[in-house]
């Protein structure tokens, strides 16, 4: 498939009654593992982790040079359709998303920050313009706001309220899909659903919150991991390490994977 083609894709995904669910990926390794895995559809690259791999923080500490020549190994390493976590766009959004649809990227994480709420809606403008303008109408921005993951000590009502005005903003300016990471409630998903619109969700499952069958049951579109897969595989490093440390070798089991 071609970018056009693979953004279609992976737009269809998203608004099948299916619940798309990504384990994203950090380097080609990760990526090529995850890929050849029965049942994936697509693949979802984790700023936090990239960063990591690279000896940064989170926070668009790394270098976008950098971070687009990661996430563009990925998309040619790989068969399937792939959206990058891009954290705010760097500045441009618009033009951070051209450049990576220039990679073979199909689809983006811009988080607003909390920004002004005309700032936000701007940058998701111009990432659906960029799309538009690089003949991939299909790119999928999965706008992503802070509402309620940095709600603090907010009241979590009040959050939620303003996840949903803020939400309803990016759909309405062509924004295929919003992102409320946190530890959401049941209760709070169907409000996000209600207000948005079934397969228009997309949520980080975190343990303790609805299972990912309750989460396809109340309409969400996708279901994303975050830095959690590579928090994931360096504890099986960290345990094999202290296993070696007891006098054991490679933990039974290992598979042969790259």
């Amino acid at each position: 498939m071609d970018t056009t083609e693979r953004a279609a894709a992976l737009r269809a995904l998203h608004v099948a009654p299916e619940l798309l669910t990504l384990v994203n990926v950090w380097d080609v390794a990760s990526a090529r593992v995850v890929a050849s895995t029965p049942g994936t559809t697509a693949l979802a690259t984790a700023s936090h982790a990239i960063a990591a791999s690279y000896g940064y923080p989170d926070g668009e500490q790394i270098p976008r040079d950098l971070m687009l020549e990661a996430v563009g190994r990925i998309a040619g390493a790989v068969d399937l359709p792939v959206t990058a976590d891009l954290e705010a766009g760097y500045g441009d959004a618009g033009e951070t998303c051209r450049r990576a649809i220039g990679l073979g990227v199909v689809g983006a994480n811009i988080e607003d920050q909390l920004r002004p709420l005309a700032d936000a809606v701007a940058a998701v403008e111009a990432v659906i313009r960029a799309a538009a303008a690089e003949g991939v109408p299909d790119f999928v921005l999965n706008a992503r706001t802070d509402a309620v993951l940095h709600a603090g000590d907010r009241d979590p009502d009040d959050a939620l309220a303003d996840a949903i005005v803020r939400g309803r903003a990016f759909l309405e300016v062509g924004a295929p899909v919003v992102f409320v990471p946190g530890a959401l409630t049941d209760v709070q998903v169907q409000a996000l659903v209600e207000a948005f619109g079934p397969q228009r969700l997309s949520v980080l499952p975190v343990p303790g919150g609805p299972s990912l069958a309750r989460l396809q049951e109340l309409g969400v579109a996708r279901a994303s991991f975050g830095p959690f897969p590579q928090r994931v595989a360096l504890t099986a490093l960290q345990e094999m390490v202290e296993g070696v440390s007891r006098g054991e070798g490679i933990p039974p089991g290992t598979r042969t994977l790259t």
